[in-house]
């Protein structure tokens, strides 16, 4: 089981699930998957991030910020932004040229996976954002691609968790991506707060919660 903060309406998630955090822009998607990635670092677990829009420093930063730490070790990065400065030798880091490289997106995700849990550990792992991908692909490449990494997680026993904007793509094709995840959260702008709510997972109260 996979342990999350205090403000997830349960103690924890099963190992091998798989989640879509979906909602409109600014409603704190990114926020809720580095929130449940960083927690995973307190429990001496790894990470390995898939970005599409920040690069491996940012990463870090938001994890590291969240913790209130300084530096974590066991952070692998997927950097698909095509940025060429600031790369670094660092055999945690993989660079693919663009969130259009679906297949060398898969190939890097999927040898940090299993250099982490080849270590025994918990894996958790986050890919921000899906939308970027669905820029550059058409949604049935990138279903293909999602069947796999989703796949890849759950026989790994690894948590996975992955951003939707939900008004950047027409019903359907939410609707044909959400179908490989075990359950969703989705995230909305309540009266005061941002507010999410989890939907699909056996257990775990529906209603929303303001972070």
């Amino acid at each position: 089981m996979y342990s999350v903060d205090t403000d997830f309406p349960a103690d924890s998630i099963p190992r091998g699930t798989n989640l879509l955090v979906t909602g409109p822009p600014m409603t704190g998607k990114e926020d809720l998957l580095i929130r449940l990635l960083a927690e995973g670092f307190r429990h001496d677990e790894g990470a390995v991030v898939v970005t599409t829009q920040n690069g491996p420093d940012r990463v870090h930063a938001d994890i590291t910020g969240r913790l209130g730490v300084e530096s974590v070790a066991d952070l692998g990065v997927v950097d698909c932004t095509g940025q060429e400065s600031g790369r670094t030798a660092d055999d945690r880091i993989r660079y693919v040229s663009s969130p259009a490289d679906l297949t060398g997106i898969g190939m890097a995700s999927s040898e940090l996976i299993e250099a982490f849990t080849d270590r025994g550990r918990g894996t958790r792992t986050g890919l921000h954002s899906l939308s970027q991908l669905l820029m550059y692909a058409d949604v049935k490449s990138v279903f293909r691609f999602l069947h796999i990494l989703t796949g890849r997680i759950s026989s790994a026993d690894a948590l996975g968790v992955c951003t939707l904007d939900s008004e950047a793509h027409d019903g359907q094709t939410v609707h044909t991506v959400r179908q490989l995840f075990d359950g969703m959260i989705e995230t909305r702008t309540g009266r005061d707060s941002r507010e999410f709510r989890v939907r699909g997972l056996d257990g775990v109260d529906d209603g929303w919660t303001p972070f």
